[in-house]
């Protein structure tokens, strides 16, 4: 019974991977980028993520997922969010007087970079690419961002590692000789980003070009390019003077009928610690996480989530997840208080 609940969970898993679903994670608030390009440029900084996610760790061969980013602003006149940098003695400079005296930057442009591997049992893939997002104030308090990515995206099929009863060395599913299991294709995304100093909310398509790869030539088996499609929101409520507390929804598609939903609420304290926890319902497998985090200085984060999965008998088998997030921020001359405008 446990090597069929096994088979079950990683045939789930297959479906996942070649759908092209993008990996889920547990700290997207703390890196939407990663999810839109228009979030390219938000900051006065230039902003640098790593994460490792390693998912269902009682699976031999579950899901390892890394990424790094990188992404700043381009001509971004800084001195009207730079409130804190002049910090008040004996007050809070991310306080309620901060928040209330926001105002938005003038316009500017942004530009970063992703690069994604997720790795699940015979299955690798991977993604880089470049984006340019623009970002126009509204009003006094509100700005919108559009922003674009292209680049790359490619799965590898590795037959070394399939173990199957009565593996045939010729079977077109799979390929033949290694150079039919490697296949590259293009990747395109948009996203919308609207944001002030209360809420966040935001759109993006990411494999907006549909398609599919074959492993073998002239057969019926290909892996399936699926544009997937990114809901997010969030609205930052005052706790006091020293606290915040920002509940977040995040509702992801791709095609041909999976969705999951991300339920996800943080609270930080100024600008220096921060808890949390998120549900994510899923047709695939749901869990529940909790997470923390500490701006160490005010050019180094770090952030770490451990997720269960709550997928009836399923999570007997599947073990927990681990996230681990490390951010560096580079030309941040203010404070630990500079704000943030990803929340």
């Amino acid at each position: 019974m446990k090597h069929f609940v096994l088979s079950i969970i990683m045939v789930a898993l297959y479906i996942n991977i070649v759908a092209q679903a993008k990996p889920a994670y547990s700290q997207y608030v703390l890196n939407n980028y990663i999810l839109n390009p228009a979030l390219a440029g938000v900051e006065n900084y230039t902003d640098i993520k790593l994460s490792l996610r390693k998912q269902w760790t009682g699976i031999d061969g579950a899901p390892t997922t890394t990424y790094i980013t990188v992404q700043g602003p381009i001509g971004k006149s800084d001195y009207r969010t730079s409130a804190t940098s002049f910090a008040v003695p004996g007050e809070n400079p991310r306080g309620k007087q901060y928040w209330e005296s926001y105002t938005a930057p003038e316009a500017h442009h942004g530009i970063g970079f992703t690069a994604v591997n997720d790795k699940a049992g015979y299955i690798s893939r991977w993604s880089v690419a470049a984006s340019y997002a623009y970002h126009k104030p509204l009003g006094i308090k509100t700005t919108l961002a559009a922003g674009i990515n292209v680049g790359a995206t490619g799965i590898t099929l590795d037959r070394s590692k399939i173990i199957l009863a009565n593996l045939d060395t010729y079977d077109p599913a799979i390929g033949i000789v290694n150079g039919e299991i490697k296949k590259i294709k293009p990747e395109i995304g948009v996203g919308l980003w609207l944001y002030s100093a209360r809420y966040f909310m935001g759109i993006s398509v990411l494999n907006i070009v549909p398609g599919k790869v074959k492993f073998a030539p002239d057969n019926k088996y290909a892996t399936y390019y699926t544009p997937n499609y990114f809901a997010t929101l969030g609205y930052r409520f005052a706790v006091g003077e020293d606290f915040s507390l920002i509940p977040s929804l995040m509702i992801q598609y791709w095609e041909p009928q999976l969705t999951g939903t991300h339920v996800n609420a943080k609270l930080q304290y100024r600008d220096e610690a921060w808890v949390g926890g998120s549900y994510r319902i899923s047709n695939l497998i749901s869990g529940y996480s909790a997470m923390a985090g500490f701006n160490i200085s005010n050019s180094f984060n770090i952030g770490y989530s451990y997720e269960v999965a709550t997928t009836g008998r399923l999570r007997t088998y599947t073990g927990n997840t681990h996230e681990i997030i490390i951010g560096f921020l580079l030309g941040n001359k203010y404070s630990d208080a500079c704000p943030r405008n990803v929340f």
